[in-house]
């Protein structure tokens, strides 16, 4: 989460979009900068409970494909509307699973079933495999750029992250005409990132202050 807002400050600085892709050393739940965490913590068992930048619901973490887009604000995609932005980044996964033979749907419509948690119902443009949601996202759009924060439930246990990963890398080159290259972290960012870590994501005040 630290590092997601060290990226999206430096946005206007680094002038072009980052893909990234992360994984949790430790089984965890994030929950939407928006909720309430005396409300969530009572819907999972999963600790640490961590607010995240961006809004959306509750996500467990404890087997999900998590990653993060950040874009300038010089960039096209972030002028979108929010629900323009949703559509489009569930769009590009479903034609990455489609280049891996996986046949997947963008849900036409809401089907809730339990307020507050990610993955239980699912939201209109909600990537869906076989009727079940599969993947969700969460935006925050600021001054210095616009940052999106997706999480994918693997659909099939034989599917592999790194083929998943490969397959979205190369579906945003072809629709985005993004060549990608390999982005070294800046000493600078990864200090910020630290303090971030240290002084706000780590910090029960912060987590629990809603």
């Amino acid at each position: 989460m630290a590092l997601d807002e060290a990226l999206l400050e430096n946005a206007p600085r680094a002038q072009r979009p980052i893909l990234r892709f992360y994984a949790w050393t430790e089984p965890a739940a994030s929950f939407g900068y928006f909720q309430k965490y005396a409300e969530l913590e009572r819907l999972t068992l999963l600790r640490p409970l961590i607010r995240r930048p961006t809004a959306g619901g509750l996500v467990p973490h404890d087997a999900d494909w998590t990653y993060s887009l950040v874009f300038p604000p010089s960039h096209p995609w972030y002028g979108l509307l929010a629900t323009e932005s949703y559509c489009r980044v569930h769009s590009l996964l479903q034609q990455a699973f489609a280049s891996l033979s996986l046949p997947t749907e963008l849900a036409s419509a809401q089907l809730k079933a339990s307020s507050g948690q990610c993955f239980v119902g699912y939201e209109q443009a909600d990537l869906l495999f076989q009727g079940r949601k599969i993947a969700g996202a969460a935006q925050r759009r600021r001054k210095d750029g616009l940052l999106i924060q997706g999480s994918v439930q693997p659909p099939l246990p034989t599917m592999a992250r790194t083929d998943w990963q490969q397959a979205l890398r190369s579906t945003i080159s072809k629709e985005c005409a993004v060549d990608w290259q390999e982005y070294s972290l800046e000493v600078i960012i990864q200090q910020r990132a630290g303090e971030l870590s240290n002084l706000k994501y780590s910090q029960p005040a912060y987590n629990q202050r809603r």
